[in-house]
């Protein structure tokens, strides 16, 4: 399994990928490969305003229906249009055609509990 470095990943499952004061969320492979066959995905509105650890999306397969939780606070500037029609994007390609959806970060917002690829490697294994 492929463990991106660059990224910053939460205990829920979701990765971040911080560009400046942009913030790119999606689940990990871990986590889209535990839920098998990716069947919808429910997206947060644009402007929507989220505290770290909020439920803010919602991904089902074809074995359960589980919340994403935004892992730092901010304000939902874009969201992967492609995951209406093509949900199966984030079973095919998780860390990136399968990302859900862009902050604009707030403040300081990224909690200390986010892991490195090496501590999350080590939290899945």
């Amino acid at each position: 399994m492929t463990l991106p470095e660059d990224l910053k990943y939460a205990e829920s499952h979701e990765w971040v990928r911080v560009e400046a004061d942009v913030a790119t969320i999606g689940i990990s492979d871990h986590a889209q490969a535990e839920l098998t066959d990716i069947v919808f995905v429910e997206l947060p509105e644009i402007g929507k305003q989220f505290e770290a650890g909020d439920a803010c999306a919602v991904v089902e397969s074809v074995k359960t229906a589980s919340d994403i939780y935004s892992p730092i606070g901010g304000e939902v500037i874009e969201v992967n249009e492609k995951l209406v029609d093509q949900p199966e994007l984030v079973n095919q390609s998780a860390f990136t055609e399968g990302w859900f959806f862009k902050l604009k970060i707030t403040g300081f917002s990224a909690p200390d509990s986010l892991m490195t690829a090496e501590q999350y490697g080590e939290h899945i294994s």
